[in-house]
């Protein structure tokens, strides 16, 4: 099969190649997804696990990208809850070989039905930002109706979506970015927007909720920001700054069918928008994934027309 593979950690997204490799079997309790979309994440190639197996050992030449939508093609002895032919979107493995591929191998339970009116390229943008945003706020952040939230990144993948669904449940919603990301993260429902370069972020006053993709100097200015009792959310590593009086939580996101099955239907009835930046064939992917301007939104790489 057709795909793109790293070898070398240094050279990051630029020493990506398109290559053929074999396809993949299912093991136990695994399905093959015939890949038709890929969504993929830069910074993945600084992930230990890109290169390294559970027990440390090189896995290189590796296949990056771990969001996808498809077709299941093959089932696992033992696999139960899917079937060959079905629609299927999700997360897969970290350490395992991933989605920029024409074929991946995954486990059954990391992956939802993709309903038929949904676009593959839809699909396979959903997973990561999806879930991260989900798991962010509601199982980490706890929100509740009537709460502030400050959204880093707002106008990016992940931060849309914490700003969609943190306005839908109620919260109050700032966001924050770029000057030029202003009108993006009002029109994805934030109410009020920070320009992290000419701004003042502190007068942003007290939070309760701070959900936070960017780190460094932003992470650690936004612990103080929050009101007692409240939570720094962080998607980015350990905060280098707690808050007083307040949680401070860290984590990495896994992938959840049922979740992964309240985003899709959320995309189908209008209440949640996709943000699609970018979309390429498989052939095409290493230079859009190496992008000579900054990347707006989401980009997915077009495994099969």
């Amino acid at each position: 099969m057709k795909a793109i593979v790293v070898t070398d950690e240094a050279a990051g997204t630029a020493g990506m190649t398109v290559m053929e490799r074999p396809e993949p079997v299912a093991a136990i309790n695994d399905v093959v997804v015939q890949v038709h979309a890929s969504g993929f994440v830069p910074t993945e190639l600084t992930w230990p696990s890109t290169w390294t197996d559970r027990l440390g050992r090189d896995r290189t030449p590796s296949i990056p990208g771990h969001e996808l939508a498809g077709v299941v093609s093959a089932l696992g002895y033992g696999t139960t809850g899917l079937s060959v032919g079905q629609r299927v979107f999700g997360l897969t493995d970290w350490s395992r070989d991933g989605t920029l591929a024409e074929y991946v191998a995954v486990e059954a339970r990391n992956l939802a039905p993709l309903p038929g009116d949904v676009d593959f390229t839809v699909g396979a943008s959903l997973p990561i930002s999806g879930l991260t945003a989900w798991q962010g706020l509601f199982e980490h952040g706890r929100l509740q109706a009537g709460q502030s939230v400050l959204v880093h990144g707002a106008a990016g993948a992940v931060g849309s979506m914490v700003t969609q669904l943190a306005r839908e449940f109620g919260a109050y919603v700032i966001g924050t970015g770029r000057a030029a990301d202003r009108q993006r993260a009002l029109d994805f429902g934030a109410q009020e927007f920070v320009d992290l370069e000419n701004d003042v972020l502190e007068d942003v006053g007290g939070i309760d909720l701070v959900f936070d993709v960017i780190g460094g100097d932003i992470g650690r200015r936004s612990a103080g920001l929050i009101r007692a009792g409240g939570t720094l959310v962080s998607v980015v590593g350990p905060p280098e700054v707690r808050p007083a009086d307040a949680l401070t939580i860290d984590f990495v996101v896994t992938s959840d069918r049922t979740q992964l099955g309240e985003i899709v239907q959320r995309v189908r009835d209008g209440r949640l928008l996709t943000n699609i930046g970018k979309v390429a064939d498989l052939d095409d992917a290493v230079a859009a994934l190496n992008p000579t301007e900054r990347a707006t939104g989401k980009t997915v790489i077009r495994v099969r027309a």
